[in-house]
């Protein structure tokens, strides 16, 4: 099971939390990441509910390309338990809602706040983007990712996918 950390994009830092773990575990076509939030949490904004554009507030991110592709695809995961995901057509181009229906389980507890999901992807080699955007009860806002694009943040950059998977061998 590959598992990574996430850092801080450089222009953003965060208060709350001292670090983000994401582990990856893929059985068949579904792909289990777990991610862990170690910190503060009670200083985060956690909202109830965010009924669209999750990502402008605190959610767990997953990009998903398969190599050598200019489409790809997001996934967005809120501790609320709402997700959103879209696909795309080349780098930030032809956005369309897509449906999934992926599983999500929350627990929080103390100075950790986990958020599993559980998502369809086949079973193709894929390239991977695990991030998350931090809302802090302050109105800052952290934008972490596995690996950071030069510049500002931006997930979507084809240099932020930086986990590979293998086909899966039938």
């Amino acid at each position: 099971m590959p598992s990574a950390a996430l850092t801080p994009h450089p222009a953003t830092p965060c208060r709350a939390l001292r670090a983000i773990r994401v582990s990856v575990h893929r059985n068949g076509a579904t792909l289990s990441v777990h991610y862990l939030l170690e910190g503060e949490i009670q200083n985060l904004r956690l909202p109830a509910r965010a009924a669209d554009e999750l990502w402008k507030h605190t959610c767990c991110e997953l990009f998903i390309a398969q190599p050598g592709a200019s489409a790809y695809k997001e996934f967005n995961f809120a501790p609320s338990g709402e997700w959103a995901a879209y696909r795309f057509s080349a780098y930030r181009e032809g956005r369309q809602a897509q449906p999934a229906s992926p599983a999500i389980t929350v627990e929080r507890g103390g100075e950790r706040l986990e958020l599993t999901a559980l998502v369809d992807v086949g079973s193709e080699k894929l390239q991977l983007g695990l991030s998350a955007v931090i809302e802090e009860e302050s109105g800052a806002i952290s934008y972490w990712a596995l690996r950071h694009a030069p510049g500002k943040p931006d997930f979507h950059h084809p240099h932020a996918f930086a986990m590979e998977l293998d086909a899966v061998r039938h």
